[in-house]
């Protein structure tokens, strides 16, 4: 599988996502359940069904350029494997000037995968940017994803506490943290607010990070530029910052969502509607309320190790 991977990371860019966009539409085509949740959710967002359709597409394109983005031509030296372009960077570069860690957060838009190695590539060397993932099953998948994200001026930590423990250091060192947070989090670490009208279990990491290290909030996100040109990284202040820092939990997820709401609207057609994101939380019995979770701190011993309390 790894030769096939590194066989396809040679490809052109607009090659594999032409194979991207046939790989989507043989999904959609493929599944009902996918195909309805697809719609729906688009449909519920207010999304035309010309633009949804877009998305389809783009969608198969998520799958079929992550070999070129973890094992190209430089990926493998840390380096990018695609041309970037940036916009809005004067805020990321305001945020990092103050020295109270950024925390970037990135929906299920576009390639969330080359926003992170951007930045490793462009700032890493002075604040570098750590990135939470869930790893995959298989062990040669986890080993790839560890192998991949794992560069200069990046670092991948596992969705955990230890994980959390990591992000909260960085932020605390005036670096900077990677977050997607429209992912559904397990039970107990969420809590259920609305996106595009549905209630949907949201993460309030994204918050407790923000109320715990003062951080600064940005929103960012990749577009994928139309044949194979490359990507457009997109920086921007992310609204009522100060308010999700300090509200409730409940209230914070839902200005969250609102903010991953505006990014969603402002380019539909490179969105992941096939995304279950309405479903319960891992964990959750069929029925049955989630609650909330408490703040999670990180103090440091004298000895330099990280204890939660």
């Amino acid at each position: 599988m790894l030769k096939l991977l590194a066989w396809f990371a040679r490809w052109p860019l607009w090659l594999l996502h032409l194979l991207g966009a046939a790989v989507g539409w043989v999904a959609y085509a493929g599944s009902a359940s996918y195909r309805r949740r697809f719609r729906e959710q688009a449909r519920r967002a207010g999304v035309p069904a010309a633009v949804a359709r877009r998305a389809v597409a783009q969608s198969g394109c998520l799958v079929t350029e992550l070999p070129r983005l973890w094992l190209g031509r430089g990926a493998t030296a840390g380096d990018l494997s695609v041309p970037v372009e940036w916009r809005g960077e004067e805020h990321l570069a305001a945020a990092l000037a103050t020295g109270r860690g950024v925390l970037l957060l990135t929906p299920h838009l576009g390639c969330f995968e080359v926003t992170a190695q951007a930045y490793a590539r462009r700032h890493g060397r002075d604040a570098p940017i750590t990135v939470m993932y869930r790893p995959a099953r298989q062990a040669w998948l986890q080993a790839l994803q560890a192998r991949s994200r794992e560069r200069p001026g990046m670092s991948a930590v596992p969705a955990s506490l230890a994980g959390v423990r990591q992000m909260v250091r960085a932020l605390r060192r005036g670096e900077a943290v990677g977050l997607l947070p429209d992912q559904v989090p397990p039970e107990g670490l969420g809590v259920w607010a609305p996106f595009f009208g549905q209630p949907a279990y949201t993460m309030t990491l994204a918050a407790r990070l923000a109320a715990q290290t003062g951080a600064m909030l940005l929103l960012a996100w990749g577009e994928r530029l139309p044949r194979g040109m490359g990507y457009r990284v997109h920086l921007m202040p992310c609204p009522q910052a100060d308010a999700i820092a300090q509200a409730p939990p409940e209230q914070a997820a839902r200005l969250v969502n609102e903010a991953m709401e505006g990014l969603v609207r402002a380019c539909p057609q490179q969105y992941l509607w096939g995304y279950d994101r309405h479903r319960p939380p891992r964990g959750a019995a069929a029925g049955a309320p989630v609650g909330p979770v408490g703040p999670v701190e990180v103090s440091e011993a004298p000895e330099g190790r990280s204890t939660p309390r």
